[in-house]
C-alpha cells in the first residue's frame, strides 16, 4: 500500500502548502493591490478574488499531479518530492505571470496620473493670470492697449 502512501503525503503536503502561501499572498499582497486600484475596499476584494483563484487553480495542478506516474525506480520519498517540485514549479511560474500583470496595470495607472496632471498644469496656464509669451517668461499682468508693443 506504498502508493496510497505516496499519494495521501503528496496531498497533505501540497494543501499545506497551498492554504500557507495563500495565506501569504493574502496578507502581504493587500498593500500592493491598494497602490495599484487606489481603493482599499476594491482592493480588498480583488486581493480575496485572487487568493481563491490561487486556491483553485494550485489545488486543480495538485491533484493532476498526484496521478502522475514518477519511474519505478524511485522511492516514495523521491516521488513527492519531484511531484511537489513540479507543484510549487508551475505555482510559481504562475503568481510571476500574475504580478507580471498586475505591475503593467500599476504602471499604466501611474502613467494616467502623470498625463493627466500635465494636462491640468497645460489648462491652467492657458486658462491662469500668470500666462506664458513665447519666450516663456510669465506675464505678471496684463498690458493695456496703450502698452502693447508695436507690430
Amino acid at each position: 500500500m506504498e502508493g496510497t502512501g505516496t499519494y495521501l503525503t503528496l496531498v497533505v503536503i501540497g494543501v499545506l502548502v497551498t492554504v500557507g502561501v495563500g495565506q501569504i499572498l493574502l496578507r502581504s499582497g493587500q498593500p500592493f493591490l491598494e497602490d495599484v486600484f487606489r481603493n482599499n475596499e476594491s482592493a480588498h476584494s480583488v486581493n480575496r478574488l485572487l487568493v481563491v483563484l490561487f486556491h483553485l487553480l494550485t489545488l486543480g495542478v495538485l491533484g493532476m499531479i498526484s496521478i502522475i506516474d514518477v519511474p519505478e525506480n524511485a522511492g516514495p520519498a523521491q516521488t513527492i518530492v519531484f511531484k511537489l517540485g513540479v507543484v510549487l514549479l508551475l505555482v510559481g511560474i504562475a503568481y510571476g505571470i500574475s504580478m507580471l500583470v498586475l505591475l503593467r496595470i500599476r504602471e499604466r495607472r501611474r502613467q494616467q496620473a502623470v498625463s493627466a496632471e500635465i494636462d491640468e498644469k497645460i489648462a491652467e496656464q492657458r486658462r491662469g493670470p500668470g500666462r506664458f509669451r513665447r519666450g516663456g517668461s510669465p506675464d505678471p499682468e496684463p498690458r493695456a492697449p496703450s502698452e502693447q508693443p508695436g507690430d
